[in-house]
C-alpha cells in the first residue's frame, strides 16, 4: 500500500476542460467516474487481504494520498467525464469494495491529482519500483506507540489498519522486545525468526540475558527453549491432565507463543501445576475408594515400581438362570435397535428405548467384581500416564496384607505322601490291600521316591501322546506364575517363566503403546480366570483350543527378554530375538518414535547426523552439523519426525519371502540394515 499523506477537506468537483488540466491540479470527482487505466504497469490483481486492509484504513481515516489520474478522452480528444487511475488502483478498488458493502455511496467524492504531462505508464512503473516499504522494526515500534498513546486494544487497532487482532498482538510483542535486540535486528545481526523466538516472553531483562548468553547465531528453537527453560510446556502431560482453565482459575499464568500456528505456550508456575496434579489424583483415588470400597488408596505422579505389590483380580459374578436370561434379552434388544438405526440414525423413541435398556443393564451390575475379602485387604493406586490421563491400578496387595490362600492345593495338604512315623495313621483312606492297623509302618522315603518316579515316567509318556493335554498343562504352569504369584506353584510341570521388569531399565516403557496393550490383555484374562489356583485346571480344559493358544501367547510374551545388557551377555538369545522379530514382521514405528529425549540426546553427534542423513539427506545433516549437542538433538527430532526412521537396533530384517518380492536395491538396503543391527562398532557388546 502506498504511504498516505493528510487529506484536505473535500472541495466541489471540478470538471475537466477541453484544454486539459495542468500537472498537479487536484479535483474531487465521484467514485463512479474513476476507472482502471490501461497504462497501469501493475497487471497482477491486488491480493484480497491487501484490499481488505486498505478498505479498513480508508473507512477509518479516509484516502490519505490522492490517486493520480489522467482524463479519459474520446477519439476526437474530448473528455468523456471519467478519469483513468494511473497511480492508486488499489485505493480505487478498496473504495469500490466499501461502496459494494454500502459503507459509502457509489458517488462518494474522491480527491485526485491530475497528471497529463508525464507518460502514464512510466509514472505507474516509477511509483511501484522506487518506493520502499518501511523496515519491520519501525512498524513494530509504531504499533506499540499507537497502543500506548491512544490506549487502543489489539482489536481496535486491527480494525483501523485492516489486519487481524492476532497480527497486532504479534507486532506489539515484537515492538516490546529489548532495545538491544531490536537494534541487532535492524543491523541484520538477528533474523525475524530469531526476534520472534525472543518475543515468546515480554520479559525484556530475560531477553537481554539470553541474548548475552547464547549470542546472535543461535537457532530460533534454541532461543525459545532458553527463554522458557523454567516453564512447563502447554502440552505437558501434567498440563493436559489438570487443564489450562483449571490452572488459570487457580491463579496460574500461561505464556502464549504468539508466533506459532497452534498457539502453544508454557505454564509459568510449575510448583502450582504439580500441586494441582497431586490434588486431582488424590481426589480421584478417594472417589474410587468411596465408590468401590478399597482398603487403601494412594496417588502418585508415577507408579512406585519396586515396592513388591501382590495382586488380586476380579472374578465373574455368579448370576441366576433368570438373571442371565434377562441380561441376554436386554443385550439382544439393544443390538437389534442399533442395527435398525444404522444409516438412518436413531428416532427419538429409539433413543429413549436405548437409554432404558442401558439403565436396566447397569442395574444388573458388572459381569466381574472383586470378592469382599479381597477388597478388604487390597487397594488402588492412581497415577498419571504419559498421555495425560489418569491410570487406575486396582487390586494391589501390600506385603504385610498378603494372605496365603486357604485351599488345599496352596497349602500342600493332602499330598498323598505318608505322614512322619510319629504321626497318626489309619485314617480310613488307605489303598486297597492295606490293613488299617495302628502298628502298620509307613512306606520308606526311598520307596516313595521309587514309586512316584515310575508314576512320573508314566505321566510323561501319557502326556507326550496327548498334545491337547500337554498344551493345557504348559498353559496351566505359565498362568500360575503370571496370575497367582503369591501361591505355591501347584503344577508338576517344571516350566519356569522368568519375567524381567522393563520399567526399571527404561522408565515409561510400560506406559507406551506396547506396554498398555499388554496390560489390557492381562486385565481381560485376569477377569476370566478363577480366584483360586486349584480351580484353574477345570477352567482351562473348558476353554476352546483357540483361546488356550491366545492365553499361551500372552504368558509366553511376558517371559520374552531381548534386552541387550552388558552384564547379561546372551548373544545366542539376541540372535534368536532377531529371527523372531522377522517372523512376526515387527514394526517398531508403531510403538516407538525417535525424539531428543528417547534417542538423540543420548548418542554422539555423528550418530545424530547419520540419522538425519538416512531419514532426510546429507544437505539437512550438513545444515545442523555446527549446532551444539542439545540443539542438534532437538533439530534431529524435528527433521526425522514422520519419516519412519529407526536406529539399527530397532529395525527388523525382511523375511525371505519379502526379500524375493522386493527390487534388488531395496533388498540390499534391508540386508544392510539387518547386518547393522549387530554392528560391533556401534554396540560393542552386541556380537560375540
Amino acid at each position: 500500500m502506498t504511504a498516505h499523506s493528510p487529506q484536505n477537506a473535500p472541495t466541489p468537483a471540478t470538471p475537466a476542460t477541453d484544454a486539459g488540466t495542468s500537472l498537479g491540479a487536484t479535483l474531487v470527482v465521484p467514485l463512479n467516474r474513476l476507472k482502471a487505466s490501461p497504462h497501469n504497469a501493475r497487471k497482477t490483481p491486488h491480493a484480497t487481504a491487501t484490499l481488505e486492509a486498505l478498505a479498513a484504513s480508508i473507512r477509518a481515516k479516509g484516502v490519505l494520498q490522492p490517486p493520480v489520474v489522467e482524463i479519459e478522452r474520446k477519439p476526437d480528444g474530448k473528455p468523456t467525464g471519467a478519469y483513468l487511475v494511473t497511480i492508486g488502483e488499489g485505493r480505487r478498488q478498496a473504495l469500490r469494495l466499501l461502496a459494494k458493502r454500502k459503507a459509502i455511496k457509489r458517488t462518494h467524492p474522491v480527491r485526485v491529482t491530475v497528471d497529463e504531462t508525464n507518460d502514464a505508464h512510466e509514472i505507474s512503473l516509477d511509483e511501484n519500483v522506487t518506493r520502499e516499504a518501511m523496515h519491520p522494526a519501525d512498524q513494530f515500534e509504531a504499533f506499540r506507540r499507537v497502543a500506548e498513546e491512544k490506549g487502543w486494544g489489539a482489536e481496535e487497532i486491527g480494525a483501523r489498519f485492516g489486519v487481524s487482532a492476532q497480527m497486532v498482538r504479534q507486532r506489539l510483542r515484537l515492538g516490546a522486545v529489548a532495545p538491544d535486540l531490536i537494534a541487532a535486528y535492524r543491523a541484520g545481526d538477528l533474523s525475524l525468526d530469531q526476534l520472534m523466538a525472543f518475543g515468546v516472553s515480554d520479559d525484556g531483562a530475560r531477553q537481554q540475558q539470553v541474548f548475552e548468553q547464547i549470542g546472535p547465531h543461535a537457532p530460533p528453537y534454541a532461543i525459545r527453549r532458553a527463554m522458557t527453560e523454567t516453564k512447563v510446556r502447554a502440552d505437558d502431560r501434567r498440563a493436559r491432565f489438570v487443564g489450562h482453565a483449571a490452572y488459570e482459575a487457580a491463579g496460574g499464568v500461561i505464556l502464549r507463543d504468539l508466533f506459532t500456528e497452534d498457539g502453544g505456550g508454557w505454564l509459568e508456575d510449575a510448583a502450582l501445576l504439580d500441586r494441582l496434579v497431586a490434588e486431582k489424583l488424590t481426589d480421584l483415588a478417594e472417589d474410587a475408594r468411596a465408590r468401590e470400597g478399597w482398603a487403601w488408596v494412594e496417588a502418585h505422579a508415577d507408579f512406585p515400581h519396586g515396592t513388591g505389590y501382590g495382586r488380586v483380580w476380579p472374578e465373574p459374578v455368579e448370576r441366576s438362570e433368570a438373571e442371565i436370561s434377562a441380561v441376554a434379552a436386554l443385550a439382544e434388544a439393544y443390538d437389534r435397535l442399533v442395527a435398525e438405526a444404522e444409516g438412518d440414525g436413531l428416532t427419538p423413541e429409539q433413543d429413549a428405548r436405548l437409554e432404558e435398556i442401558d439403565k436396566a443393564l447397569q442395574d444388573h451390575g458388572p459381569d466381574v467384581a472383586y470378592r469382599p475379602d479381597d477388597l478388604a485387604r487390597s487397594g488402588l493406586i492412581v497415577t498419571l500416564g504419559h498421555d495425560g490421563l489418569a491410570r487406575f491400578e486396582r487390586g494391589l496387595v501390600r506385603a504385610e496384607d498378603a494372605l496365603r490362600a486357604s485351599d488345599p492345593a496352596a497349602t500342600g495338604a493332602d499330598t498323598g505322601i505318608d505322614a512322619p512315623e510319629d504321626a497318626t495313621t489309619g485314617t480310613g483312606d488307605e489303598a486297597p490291600g492295606h490293613e488299617a492297623d495302628e502298628g502298620l509302618a509307613p512306606l520308606s522315603e526311598r520307596l516313595v521316591m521309587d514309586l512316584t518316579a515310575h508314576r512320573t515316567a508314566g505321566l510323561r509318556a501319557a502326556l507326550a501322546a496327548a498334545p491337547t493335554a500337554a498344551l493345557t498343562a504348559v498353559v496351566h504352569a505359565l498362568v500360575l506364575q503370571v496370575f497367582y504369584p503369591g501361591h505355591e506353584q501347584a503344577t508338576p510341570l517344571q516350566v519356569r517363566l522368568i519375567r524381567t521388569g522393563l520399567e526399571r531399565l527404561a522408565p515409561g516403557v510400560m506406559e507406551g503403546p506396547a506396554g498398555r496393550a499388554l496390560a489390557e490383555q492381562g486385565e481381560t484374562w485376569a477377569a476370566r480366570l478363577p480366584a483360586k489356583p486349584h480351580d484353574l485346571w477345570a477352567v482351562l480344559t473348558a476353554l476352546p483350543g483357540s483361546e488356550v493358544l491366545d492365553l499361551l501367547a500372552y504368558c509366553a510374551a511376558l517371559g520374552l527378554n531381548a534386552v541387550r545388557d552388558t552384564h547379561d551377555r546372551r548373544p545366542a538369545a539376541w540372535a534368536q530375538a532377531e529371527v523372531l522379530a522377522t517372523a512376526l514382521s515387527l514394526d517398531m514405528t508403531a510403538v516407538w518414535s525417535p525424539t531428543a529425549a528417547s534417542y538423540f540426546s543420548r548418542v554422539s553427534k555423528a550418530r545424530m547426523l547419520e540419522a538425519v542423513t538416512e531419514a532426510r539427506d546429507a544437505a539437512e545433516a550438513e545444515r545442523i552439523a555446527g549446532f551444539r549437542k542439545t540443539d542438534m538433538a532437538e533439530a534431529a527430532e524435528r527433521l526425522v519426525e514422520g519419516k519412519g526412521w529407526l536406529p539399527v537396533l530397532l529395525r527388523t530384517a525382511p523375511s525371505e519371502a519379502d526379500t524375493v518380492s522386493q527390487p534388488d536395491d531395496a533388498s540390499a538396503s534391508e540386508d544392510e540394515a539387518a547386518s547393522a543391527a549387530v554392528d560391533p562398532d556401534a554396540y560393542p557388546f552386541a556380537a560375540e
